[in-house]
């Protein structure tokens, strides 16, 4: 195999494109290449500092994600939520404590981060991914497939995209897809695409001295989730969630400050004794989110049937969170469709 050229080419090394990758390997193909915009694997799975900005939870129903686990050897843990959580339902009254039942299972996280997984999943593919290369266009020619990208043209029989089906829009495909299929690309919600994370580490986990959870649930106020972040080992301990994303109209300096207000109010003064403080807005990432980004307080609606047909011809398939039947928007439905891409176009 040349270069530029392989059997097969999947768009994207998020989560369903490297299952993509790791499952046609698995089946002996390994005549493919993985084409990333980015500077980094991961997609939106990203680990910074110990600290995940991007998929983080997955709960006992989510079969794909324990099995892959468990198959690449990462562990799991449960998510830390002994003690009081706080939910903050309005400006006029008193936060309100609560005690998770115990007898309710936490959801799980990963051992070293979510980017763990990502790792160990890329590892026998490594000289297969090609790194800050974007995908401009695809299309049919009598061989097969022509990938255009801003690092030139790439050859391959099929195509698998696994991008956000919002952000494949931008590619330009000829033979032209059916207008219905762009319609539904277009309306499909970017899973992440408008969130605001925060991520604070100390030295100390101080909520658990004063026999708190960490968790905060904000109705309104500065941060509208937050959760104990520590690691496996708990020798390093840290605080993230999501913040309101009100607060993205205001200065990074002035978010930071009302932040940390919010949280020093129902944790406690110690909240400022941190030791790293980081933000990650979705909205400002390219490869996630548009200009027209819009918060969805509902579950949106992914896994659409016109996602499961090849178009251009035969030649190319759509794949990602976003177009999973199963749990789509999750990491069980990257996990599911990547498997589900993988094994269609080593049938067709």
């Amino acid at each position: 195999m040349t270069n530029n050229t392989a059997k097969y080419i999947i768009v994207g090394a998020g989560l369903s494109g490297l299952t993509s990758a790791y499952v046609l390997n698995k089946q002996g193909e390994t005549d493919f290449l993985v084409l990333e915009s980015r500077n980094r694997i991961g997609g939106r799975i990203l680990t910074d500092n110990n600290i995940d900005f991007g998929a983080t939870w997955f709960q006992n129903h989510h079969q794909n994600v324990i099995d892959l686990l468990d198959e690449i050897v990462v562990d799991k843990f449960h998510q830390f939520n002994k003690g009081k959580s706080v939910l903050v339902y309005s400006t006029m009254a008193p936060a309100h404590y609560f005690e998770n039942d115990p007898s309710t299972p936490s959801a799980f996280r990963i051992a070293g981060g979510t980017t763990a997984m990502i790792q160990e999943l890329a590892k026998t593919n490594a000289d297969k991914i090609k790194t800050k290369t974007t995908v401009l266009e695809v299309n049919d020619n009598d061989n097969g497939v022509s990938v255009i990208t801003d690092k030139g043209e790439f050859k391959a029989e099929k195509v698998i995209i696994t991008i956000p089906p919002r952000i494949a829009t931008r590619i330009s495909f000829s033979p032209g897809l059916p207008e219905m299929l762009t319609k539904t690309m277009e309306n499909t919600h970017t899973w992440m695409s408008n969130a605001i994370k925060v991520g604070i580490t100390f030295k100390n986990p101080f909520w658990k001295d004063k026999k708190l959870s960490g968790t905060l649930i904000g109705q309104v106020g500065a941060v509208t989730e937050l959760y104990d972040h520590s690691n496996i080992n708990e020798d390093r301990f840290a605080l993230m969630g999501f913040v309101n994303e009100g607060l993205r109209d205001v200065s990074e300096k002035e978010r930071k400050t009302r932040i940390l207000e919010h949280l020093q109010k129902f944790l406690g003064a110690e909240v400022l004794d941190y030791i790293t403080y980081q933000e990650k807005d979705w909205s400002q990432d390219k490869n996630t989110s548009c200009d027209t980004i819009k918060s969805i307080y509902m579950s949106p609606r992914y896994g659409d049937s016109k996602f499961k047909e090849f178009y251009v011809n035969g030649k190319v398939l759509f794949s990602g969170a976003e177009t999973s039947p199963v749990y789509g928007g999750y990491m069980d439905g990257a996990i599911y469709s990547g498997v589900v891409a993988a094994k269609n176009i080593l049938e067709k």
